[in-house]
């Protein structure tokens, strides 16, 4: 899919979050051409021109690097503004952009192809890749630079649609994500659990997060699944629309059928009361941890340096999306499906994690 190039999506995206959470964004980074090949972008997060082909031209140049994120309603490409600001900064000679994708599967193929430098991704898809399972042909050489949330798996529809669980989504019309997201990994097989084909128990469509809110509040679906932290910018701004009311079904019954049939990836997660508006009792639903993800030929310490710089300046990542509060070193190395790069062995091993 083609990646975009888009500051203000982001920057409408971050003040949602901010009129729901309080905080001040950081500025955020500019979208560019992904990868370590391929035409700089005009401006970068920082302001400064980066090097053509993320290379270390000559002294004094800059070295590119790539961040695929997700769609702009998404968390990953907040976050992954934030994270570029932060490596533009505080590294040394890097000038970081975040790319917008579709996510996850997109994300770890970028990398795999070198056309990606980090990723953000679901462990789910991540185990699946180093696997070479799933929707990937062979295994991909992608190796953690830390846990940073868990993924809560929204299933949203109208609270008067009549909707009341997963299994009666049979026969209606429901967005399983973008293709090639982490979202429809999750989708496809929480539906699988519940008894209905992906592909014949639904009138499927195939959106993004902002695409498939805008559908169910104009009435072009009944439900869509997204995976995602909390809050997403697409929900929230679906969820605090006049004469809208949504609600979240829960997934908690059959996260022990997920666990046995693709492994210890899945736990029951609690959304919180109040996240949304109109949400007002707690729903616990399969919770999946996110990956930062690199190739495995990064440099050692290019990638100790990207974790250092994002555990200094921990609260600039904070002011951007809330759900940078849950990294910490203790989190960061704890439910990694796929083996960390030696960069960030060597990090955790000095802070003695």
């Amino acid at each position: 899919m083609k990646r975009a190039r888009l500051v203000v999506p982001f920057v409408l995206a971050l003040s949602v979050l901010v009129s729901a959470c309080g905080q001040k964004p950081a500025a955020p980074a500019s979208g560019g051409q992904g990868g370590t090949g391929g035409s700089a972008p005009a401006a970068s997060s920082s302001g400064a021109a980066p090097a053509q082909g993320g290379q270390q031209a000559s002294s004094g140049a800059v070295k590119r690097i790539s961040i695929a994120t997700g769609g702009t309603s998404g968390v990953y490409y907040v976050y992954g503004g934030g994270l570029a600001q932060v490596l533009s900064k505080h590294v040394p000679g890097v000038e970081a952009t975040a790319e917008v994708t579709s996510a996850s599967v997109e994300n770890l193929n970028l990398l795999a192809q070198k056309s990606a430098d980090v990723a953000f991704t679901l462990g789910d898809s991540a185990y699946d890749a180093v696997k070479g399972k799933g929707k990937f042909k062979e295994p991909l050489p992608i190796q953690a630079l830390a846990v940073l949330y868990a993924n809560y798996t929204h299933i949203v529809v109208k609270a008067d649609s009549g909707i009341n669980s997963v299994k009666d989504l049979a026969g209606k019309r429901v967005s399983t994500g973008s293709p090639n997201s982490g979202t429809e990994v999750i989708a496809e097989r929480v539906l699988k659990a519940y008894g209905i084909d992906p592909q014949s128990g639904i009138k499927r469509e195939r959106l993004g997060v902002g695409e498939s809110a805008d559908a169910l509040k104009d009435g072009k679906i009944d439900a869509f699944f997204w995976s995602g932290g909390l809050p997403t910018a697409g929900v929230l701004e679906l969820a605090s629309t006049p004469g809208v009311k949504i609600k979240l079904l829960p997934t908690d019954d059959i996260i022990d059928a997920l666990v046995k049939e693709y492994g210890p990836l899945y736990t029951p997660v609690p959304v919180p009361p109040g996240v949304y508006p109109g949400v007002d009792q707690e729903v616990i639903v399969a919770g999946v941890p996110n990956l930062l993800v690199v190739h495995r030929d990064m440099p050692e310490d290019l990638a100790y340096n990207i974790l250092k710089a994002m555990f200094d300046n921990k609260a600039e990542l904070e002011a951007v999306h809330p759900e940078a509060k849950k990294l910490t070193l203790q989190t960061a190395t704890k439910g990694s499906p796929v083996e960390f790069h030696p960069g960030a062995m060597k990090f955790y091993k000095e802070k003695g994690v």
